[in-house]
């Protein structure tokens, strides 16, 4: 048997390179796909509701009880 260049050895190495090829390939799509996933991940609103607003502001005391109603009536409908 010939492993030289030219022997029956070669496609070997072509099939190894074409894996590697491969693996890379993969290696950047797996990385974009988990970029995309954690930026979406982030994006999730954070804010507080109206009525969780309105608890706060009457907990602190920052408005009345009656002022804390009307607004949680208007808020409901």
């Amino acid at each position: 048997m010939m492993w030289g260049p030219g022997g029956s050895g070669m496609w070997i190495g072509t099939l190894l390179s074409f894996f590697f090829f491969l693996l890379i390939i993969v290696g950047i799509g797996f990385f974009i796909w988990w970029l995309v996933t954690i930026q979406t991940r982030s994006q999730k609103p954070t804010g507080s509701s109206a009525l969780e607003i309105l608890n706060k502001r009457y907990a602190k005391g920052d408005i009345s009880k009656e002022e804390f109603e009307e607004i949680k009536k208007s808020l409901a409908g």
